[in-house]
């Protein structure tokens, strides 16, 4: 196993991380293509939406998954957790922005459904988290809060909690993918709550 691991470090160092980058915008490009071909079926509003909302969780996912998968089996993925949060936050702009422009297409309609809909004020208030993550996410903003970097981008767990509940209440019935995500976001943070909580030293 360890040698596995060892030959995934050294592929992994030859892969620079701006191609993650280069992976999301071709993504996002393809759907758009499939949308303006009529290749997303009879609403391809609603499913390009969708498709980019849940590209968003995906990536998501995997920024919360690089901490773990470097503690507990020793792939070393951190370069990656940068693009990987920037991918993440275009994702969900991208799926924000065809809801409101390409979906609900009038603002005073846009401005009632975050008044009366509760799975998008949930959605909205993790992207609204999401805005000074994004931000924030340059060696300039490290060098200047310091400490306070790492407190700020604390708001990732959260807002990766209000993206998970966001799909968990918009689809209708019990549904197993929007459950599972949820089930693995939950697992990630309960993991990394452990082992903060085992790696402090004791007081006694």
């Amino acid at each position: 196993m360890k040698a596995v691991i060892d030959q995934l470090n050294r592929v992994m160092r030859m892969i620079p991380a701006w191609s993650i980058y280069v992976c999301g915008l071709s993504y996002a490009a393809w759907l758009l293509w499939l949308g303006i071909s009529n290749q997303l079926g009879a609403d391809p509003v609603e499913a390009l939406e969708h498709a980019l909302g849940e590209a968003g969780l995906y990536v998501m996912i995997a920024g919360l998954s690089v901490t773990p998968l470097r503690r507990y089996l020793g792939l070393n993925l951190m370069k990656f957790r940068r693009a990987l949060g920037l991918t993440c936050f275009f994702f969900i702009a991208m799926h924000l922005l065809v809801w409101a422009i390409l979906d609900v297409q009038q603002l005073s309609a846009v401005l009632a459904d975050l008044t009366k809909r509760p799975y998008i004020m949930v959605g909205m208030a993790g992207f609204l988290l999401m805005v000074p993550l994004a931000i924030t996410s340059n060696n300039m903003s490290v060098r200047r809060l310091g400490a306070n970097w790492r407190s700020l981008h604390k708001l990732t767990y959260l807002a990766a909690i209000l993206g998970g509940a966001h799909y968990l209440m918009l689809v209708k019935g019990i549904q197993v993918k929007p459950i599972f995500i949820m089930f693995v976001i939950v697992s990630l943070l309960g993991v990394r709550y452990v082992t903060s909580r085992t790696s402090r030293p004791s007081r006694i």
